[in-house]
Formats: structure tokens, C-alpha cells, sequence
């Protein structure tokens, strides 16, 4: 098995989430700024300057790294709000900055080249020349891979395009759309996750009580109902339950989540670099359990055991969990 020691990449939406990760064992921590310029462009989220600047002192104080995702893709006309999300998180002393937009790269890549650069997910990446492209056009160090790939298929990538590293998600939310081309959220309320960092935002969302139970809509979108013995879900398009053939069902994808903990060996042995865990959205108690976790299922392959059994039921969205496309068995 290959035993390199795969970096542990832990979400925080604030700084109590950082602090939070860091004390569970996270090797770095990605954040973003609170304007549109990351993809988690949420109200109570997010860094200012100044909070940026201490998060990065207490992180390297702790021995972590702290990575800034600048991955949305910037609007004409107000590429300098992107321009200067660049050059303030490289002054503040980010370990590295994770974007998508081809335009950005180019201008993080010229203004800064001492920059370490990441490729995000929502570029979309997962073929060795699209991969190679990044690297030898802009200098991108690492790359955030798509969650399309099997874990073989990921294992013959890295063999390809060493060494430019991998990052994985291993936990967290997905979303069954292409990575940074999804255009429902747009369509139903004007707000995209690739522009202005919000997807299903919440000030579309209603809840409208009916004589049957709970309407979730989305602007003028009903996305669910639910029976009054239901919990309401939140009300993202892509999860939204449709009547179709007079059967109501999960058209696009059910609620669920990510979990790989019992993949940790195999995907520590396709020589991946960075594992990496979703939920900037998401409270303390979600980055402290998750964290803790992957920190000791990571600690325990690598010290020649398995990864503990850990339930995380209890958090994860609709309370199931799935392997993904890690293990795909469909073409």
C-alpha cells in the first residue's frame, strides 16, 4: 500500500469552525471571504479581513495550513472584487488559494507566481490534459478533483499526472450536477453557486403550510411536500421530490451524504494527497465530529489497522450516507 500521509482538509464557515478544526486534528483549513467571491457566499458565514489575518496566525500557531477559496467565477465588469481577494489573501498569508475561473488563475499566476495554487472543484478537472493544461499554463500545484471517478480511476489519473497532487471530497454533501455548471439555482431565483456563491439562497425559500402537510418552495418553485408527520427538508432543486407518471419520487438525486470512512485504505493507496471534508455551511458540532473521525480513521490505516467505526448518522443530510461514485457500478 502506498503509505503516504494524506492531508486532512477540514471546512470552516467561521472563525469558532476553524479554531473547532484545528483542535479535532484538521492538517489545514479552507475558508473563504464573505462576499461572492467564494462558493458558501452565505449570510453569518465567512471571514472579514481581519478575522482572516488571526484565523491564519492561530492556524499556523497550531502547526495548520489555511487555504482561501476564491472559486467563483467573477462577473464582467467586477473582476477587481475578485483582483482583490487575490492579492489580500496572498498578503495575509494564505498557505494557498483555491480557484476555478481561467481569467483568475491567470491573474493570481502573474501578479503573485510565489502563490501556492490549488484547482477547485468547480473548474471541473478530471482528465490528465485538462488537469495538465492548469499546470503548465498557470503553475496550479494541486487539483480538487470532480466526484465522477471511481477510486481506480482516480489511482491511474495520479499515476498519469504526477506530480501535480489530488484532493479528494471524503465526506460532506453532493450535488449530482456537473462541478461549476449547474444553472438551476440561476433559473429559479437569479442566484447561481458559480457567480454569486449561493445555491438555493435563502431568501427565496417558503414554507407554505397546506391541508395536507408542509409546501417547500423556492421562489415560485414547489420543490417538496412534505405529510405533516415529515420533517421539512430544505428546499435545493436537485433534491426536490416531482410528481412524474403519477409516482412522486427524488427525480434527480435524494438527500443524502458522502461518507468514505470505510474506503480510507483504498483511497490512501491510490496515492491521493488530500482528503478533503464539505461543510463550510455547516455548525461546530458537525466540523468537531467529522474531523475527529477522519482524523482518527486517516491515523489508524496508516498505522496498519482499520478505521474505527464511527456513526454519523445522526448528522449527515437525510440521514444516509452513500460511497458515491468512488464505488460506481454503473456506465
Amino acid at each position: 500500500m502506498n503509505q503516504q500521509r494524506p492531508e486532512l482538509v477540514c471546512p470552516a464557515g467561521t472563525p469558532a469552525a476553524l479554531k473547532t478544526a484545528i483542535e479535532a486534528g484538521a492538517d489545514a483549513v479552507y475558508v473563504g471571504f464573505r462576499d461572492e467571491t467564494n462558493a458558501r457566499n452565505f449570510p453569518g458565514l465567512n471571514f472579514s479581513r481581519p478575522e482572516l489575518k488571526d484565523a491564519i496566525g492561530l492556524a499556523h500557531r497550531n502547526g495548520a495550513k489555511v487555504l482561501v477559496a476564491i472559486n467563483t467565477f467573477p462577473r464582467a465588469g467586477a473582476t477587481d472584487i475578485w483582483h482583490r481577494a487575490v492579492d489580500d489573501a496572498v498578503t495575509l498569508g494564505a498557505d494557498a488559494l483555491i480557484l476555478a475561473d481561467i481569467g483568475l488563475l491567470a491573474y493570481a499566476a502573474e501578479r503573485h507566481p510565489e502563490a501556492r495554487l490549488h484547482l477547485s472543484v468547480q473548474a471541473a478537472a478530471s482528465n490528465p490534459a485538462s488537469i495538465r493544461f492548469y499546470a503548465e499554463r498557470f503553475g496550479v500545484r494541486r487539483v480538487v478533483l470532480p466526484r465522477v471517478l471511481t477510486v481506480a480511476e482516480i489511482k491511474a489519473l495520479n499515476a498519469e499526472i504526477a506530480p501535480i497532487e489530488t484532493e479528494v471530497f471524503v465526506f460532506g454533501g453532493l450535488c449530482v450536477m456537473a462541478e461549476g455548471r449547474c444553472a438551476l439555482s440561476s433559473y429559479a431565483t437569479g442566484q447561481s453557486p458559480n457567480s454569486n456563491g449561493v445555491c438555493s439562497p435563502a431568501a427565496a425559500v417558503r414554507y407554505v403550510e397546506t391541508e395536507t402537510g408542509t409546501a417547500s418552495m423556492l421562489g415560485e418553485i414547489t420543490v417538496n411536500h412534505f405529510r405533516h408527520d415529515e420533517p421539512a427538508g430544505y428546499p435545493t432543486l436537485c433534491k426536490g421530490r416531482f410528481v412524474a407518471q403519477d409516482q412522486a419520487s427524488y427525480l434527480f438525486e435524494e438527500p443524502t451524504s458522502l461518507n468514505t470512512l470505510g474506503l480510507l485504505p483504498d483511497l490512501i493507496d491510490a496515492g491521493i494527497t488530500a482528503f478533503k471534508i464539505e461543510g463550510r455551511q455547516r455548525g461546530r458540532a458537525y466540523v468537531a465530529a467529522v474531523v475527529s473521525a477522519f482524523r482518527q480513521g486517516v491515523d489508524a490505516v496508516l498505522a496498519g489497522g482499520t478505521p474505527p467505526v464511527a456513526s454519523l448518522d445522526a448528522i449527515v443530510e437525510g440521514g444516509r450516507e452513500t460511497a458515491g461514485a468512488y464505488r460506481k457500478a454503473w456506465r
